[in-house]
């Protein structure tokens, strides 16, 4: 996860087609956001989907076990194999896109996107992401700044979400099309503090990638769902603002859902600033509507003191997020078979 740009000079130079969206507004705009007076009715809480925080620990914990997951390292390609394995022993077909991106230093990765299809064939389909690389310094800490970070939060927590969510689907095996992509390369973006000669485009290179390349020719969703740190205890997702200019009536669709599990607390009702991040390159290249659930104290817009830093080990995750975030999915999902 990166931080806050102005994407709507970021959109103008990527897509010649994005230049007649007008900018999106800085200011918080309150009649894009949900009305929650509708959730303080004593109601009973329906009844959320099964999901199993424990087991989405578990996944969590496999990745990390491998070490920093940098692209072109071995605890990468381990990584690799094993995401691969477990969509395949819940029965989702797999694809691996593999390519070369180049980084903001010259560097160039071996990328690989891994891409899980349930009932590939049907035509109303819902697509699930998230990154699965971590970043490969740590430039937001005091020391070590050239060492790999673990990325328990900030890759690993949206990963395991994902793959309890793909377990789950194989169980209740709903009529609907669902897509789940692990993007790579999407933490290699350049470090503030080497603005020299600024890329902007160094961030989610996997997503750029597939987007410009989909795996399936012609491949659309009805909307998308990013995941990005979704782990941390007392998380906050407030409405991300490229969400918000892209997918607003997802974003209420999503935020109403989680309300009406008892969720208020984690999926808070304020818009934020514009961030980049993988779905930015879904909806700008693709047009498929996505959104991001993403954690970020609502006020400050910050990524907790742990981004970007070694404190983003096994210590942060908490299970109760975890459940908050994948019963909240999967209730989408339900909705929408």
């Amino acid at each position: 996860m990166r931080n806050k740009v102005n994407l709507f000079a970021i959109s103008v130079l990527l897509l010649g087609s994005c230049g007649e969206n007008k900018p999106p507004e800085t200011k918080q705009n309150q009649k894009t956001l949900i009305d929650t007076s509708i959730y303080s009715k004593k109601e009973p809480l329906p009844v959320a989907p099964d999901f199993n925080a424990d087991t989405a620990y578990f996944f969590i914990e496999k990745q990390v076990a491998f070490g920093p997951r940098v692209p072109n390292s071995d605890a990468h390609s381990k990584c690799a194999n094993y995401l691969v394995s477990e969509l395949k022993r819940f029965k989702w077909e797999v694809q691996i896109q593999e390519g070369k991106v180049t980084t903001f230093n010259k560097k160039v990765l071996d990328m690989k996107n891994i891409i899980g299809s349930y009932n590939p064939t049907h035509t109303k389909r819902i697509l699930l992401f998230a990154h699965w690389d971590t970043r490969p310094f740590a430039d937001k800490d005091t020391k070590d700044q050239n060492k790999p970070i673990l990325g328990a939060n900030d890759g690993a927590s949206g990963v395991g979400v994902l793959l309890e969510i793909a377990r789950q689907i194989n169980i209740t095996k709903p009529n609907i099309g669902l897509d789940i992509i692990f993007f790579d390369a999407e933490d290699y973006g350049q470090p503030e503090n080497s603005m020299t000669n600024h890329v902007p485009e160094s961030w989610c290179l996997g997503s750029q990638y597939w987007a410009k390349n989909p795996h399936t020719p012609g491949y659309y969703a009805q909307f998308g769902i990013l995941l990005d740190m979704v782990g941390a205890k007392e998380a906050t997702f407030p409405m991300e603002g490229t969400s918000m200019h892209y997918a607003s009536a997802i974003v209420q669709k999503v935020w109403k859902t989680a309300h009406t599990l008892g969720y208020q607390k984690y999926f808070i009702n304020k818009q934020t600033g514009m961030t980049t991040d993988d779905h930015l390159y879904v909806n700008s290249i693709l047009k498929i509507p996505s959104i991001n659930i993403v954690h970020m104290n609502p006020f400050t817009e910050h990524y907790g003191h742990f981004h970007h830093t070694h404190l983003d080990n096994m210590d942060i995750i908490d299970k109760e997020t975890l459940k908050a975030v994948g019963e909240t999915v999967l209730a989408i999902i339900q909705k929408e078979k």
